[in-house]
C-alpha cells in the first residue's frame, strides 16, 4: 500500500476520481465507485511499480489541469489518464490494451457507449506507436510524455524508476531504451500539441541527449 506520508495525496486523488466518475456515470453507486477506485489503487501501488504508479497519475493530472481549457472532451481525457497504465506488466506489449479492457469492464452498463469508446481509443494511443491526428488524443500523448520535459533531477528520478521496473538485463535495457529515445529525437517534434511543444520541447530534447550520453558511457 501507499507509504504513510503518501496517504493524504491518495485521499485527494480518490476524491477527484470519485467526482469524475459521478459526473459521467450517473447510475454509479458509492460501492461501484469504491470498487473501481480500489482496482486502480491496488494496481498502481503493486510491488515493483517504481514509475507507473499513483505519482505518475498525479503528475499527468497536473499537466492535464494546465491544458484542460484547450481540450475538447476533458472528462474523457481525464478518465483515460486514470486508466492508461492501470495494468502494467514490465516489458509486456499489451499493457494498454489490457488497461483499456479493465476500463471497459468497469464502465459496463454505466457509461454512454460513445464516452466509453472515446476513452478506450485514448488509452490505446498511449502506446506511442502511432501519431494520432485527433487533438484530444494528441494532448493525452503529450501529457503522458510530459516528464521528459521535467527538471533534470526529476527526469533522472523518473528514468531510474522506469529502469527499476524493467526485467531486462542491463545490456538489453540500455539497447532498448536508447532505441526508444532515439525514435523520440528523430521525430520532427516530440510534443504534438503547440501547448506542450512550447512548454517542454527544448528541455525534453536536452534531457534525452544528456541521458543517452550517460547510457552510452555505461554501455561503452
Amino acid at each position: 500500500m501507499l507509504a504513510e506520508n503518501d496517504k493524504p495525496a491518495a485521499n485527494l486523488l480518490r476524491e477527484r476520481f470519485s467526482a469524475l466518475w459521478l459526473r459521467n456515470f450517473v447510475n454509479a453507486s458509492a460501492a461501484d465507485i469504491e470498487t473501481v477506485w480500489r482496482a486502480i489503487e491496488l494496481n498502481c501501488v503493486a510491488a515493483g511499480r517504481r514509475y507507473h504508479n499513483l505519482h505518475h497519475v498525479e503528475h499527468c493530472l497536473a499537466e492535464f489541469d494546465a491544458a484542460a481549457a484547450r481540450i475538447a472532451q476533458p472528462d474523457q481525457v481525464e478518465t483515460a489518464i486514470w486508466f492508461h497504465d492501470v495494468i502494467y506488466v514490465p516489458n509486456a506489449s499489451d499493457n494498454e490494451a489490457r488497461s483499456a479492457e479493465l476500463f471497459r469492464e468497469a464502465a459496463r452498463d454505466a457509461a454512454d457507449s460513445d464516452f466509453a469508446d472515446s476513452v478506450v481509443a485514448l488509452i490505446l494511443v498511449t502506446t506511442h506507436r502511432h501519431t494520432p491526428t485527433d487533438p484530444d488524443q494528441q494532448f493525452l500523448c503529450d501529457i503522458d510524455l510530459a516528464s521528459f520535459g521535467a527538471t533534470w533531477e526529476r527526469y533522472i528520478k523518473d528514468s531510474t524508476g522506469l529502469r527499476e521496473e524493467s526485467t531486462y538485463n542491463a545490456r538489453d535495457y540500455i539497447i532498448r531504451q536508447r532505441a526508444f529515445l532515439q525514435r523520440l529525437l528523430d521525430r520532427p517534434r516530440i510534443f504534438l500539441t503547440d501547448f506542450f511543444y512550447a512548454r517542454y520541447e527544448s528541455r525534453a530534447r536536452a534531457n534525452i541527449h544528456r541521458y543517452m550520453a550517460l547510457l552510452e558511457q555505461e554501455q561503452g
